[in-house]
């Protein structure tokens, strides 16, 4: 019994050794590396963060920098854009005054095309009828027996007329009547159009529009009656008068139905109507323009301002 309290005492004694020595705190030694190493991290770490404040100012101070350039080139971009801008509005003055003087000059030259081909017109029917003359005086001279004698013999240029033939009137003119020319008018229908265009396209427009009001007093059957119309709808537009221009454009449209200028007043009135202020008749005009004249320059130009306005262009009429 001795014996067995003996062995225990014995191993308690052992185990006890045995749990002092694993519990026991460590040498001072260990403990004072653990603690260099501890500071030597610390130390590692404050520098590594002072490392990134001194990069984080240096590039806080770079940003500033490229900032103040971006915002000076910003600057500088915007005093270029507007000198570029105030170039480009007197380009745009200067070009809509020059298009506005090519558009009236085109005008002109097509108005003179139109009066060239009217007078070929006329002068084609003129040798038509001189030809049929010739035909007739032949047949005539072929068919007759050779005067008497003593009668006055038959004038064999065509159109002269016999001595002392009596006038259109009845009335039979003297020898001085027959060798006096015919009396002419002051100034004749090609000569006064022309002045009067041309003083259009010069920007006269007074004295345009009084030549072309006597144009259309003195020569109203005339082909070039309804320019003349027009352009008097024209100088009314210029001068901001668009309640007179609607009147001369509906000269036009009213009485002379087979003008060539039928599109460009009845596109030139509902702009006007538009300037007064009377959009629905301006909008009722510009689809009639698409309606009556399909295809045209001014077709075009009033779909493009049915666009313009926001409204919708004319329903187009099946085939």
């Amino acid at each position: 019994m001795r014996k067995q309290w003996f062995v225990l005492a014995i191993a308690a004694m052992f185990f006890g050794a045995l749990g002092g020595t694993i519990l026991a705190p460590e040498p001072a030694g260990a403990v004072a590396r653990e603690i260099i190493e501890l500071q030597q991290q610390v130390s590692q770490i404050l520098q590594s963060q002072q490392d990134m404040r001194s990069a984080l100012d240096s590039n806080s101070a770079t940003l500033k920098t490229l900032i103040q350039q971006s915002l000076d080139g910003v600057n500088q971009l915007n005093g270029q854009m507007g000198s570029l801008q105030k170039i480009v509005q007197e380009v745009q003055a200067n070009t809509g005054s020059s298009i506005g003087s090519m558009t009236q000059q085109t005008q002109g030259i097509s108005d003179n095309l139109q009066d060239v081909q009217a007078r070929v017109a006329k002068l084609s029917q003129q040798m038509t009828d001189i030809q049929n003359s010739l035909q007739s005086i032949d047949a005539k001279v072929s068919g007759n027996a050779p005067p008497a004698s003593g009668a006055p013999a038959v004038p064999s240029t065509p159109g002269a007329a016999a001595p002392n033939a009596p006038a259109p009137d009845g009335s039979t003119p003297g020898p001085a009547a027959n060798s006096a020319p015919s009396a002419m008018p002051p100034i004749s229908a090609d000569t006064l159009y022309q002045d009067a265009l041309r003083d259009f396209t010069s920007g006269h427009y007074d004295l345009a529009r009084q030549e072309f009001s006597d144009y259309i007093k003195n020569f109203p059957s005339n082909d070039l009656a309804s320019n003349s119309q027009f352009y008097l709808g024209e100088i009314y537009y210029a001068q901001n008068d668009f309640k007179d221009a609607i009147s001369a454009y509906d000269d036009v449209l009213t009485n002379y139905p087979r003008s060539f200028k039928l599109a460009s007043s009845l596109y030139k009135k509902a702009t006007a109507e538009l300037e007064l202020g009377l959009k629905a008749s301006g909008i009722r005009d510009l689809r009639e323009v698409e309606r009556r004249f399909p295809g045209s320059d001014e077709s075009r130009r009033a779909h493009a301002k049915l666009r313009e306005i926001g409204a919708s262009a004319a329903p187009r009429t099946p085939r």
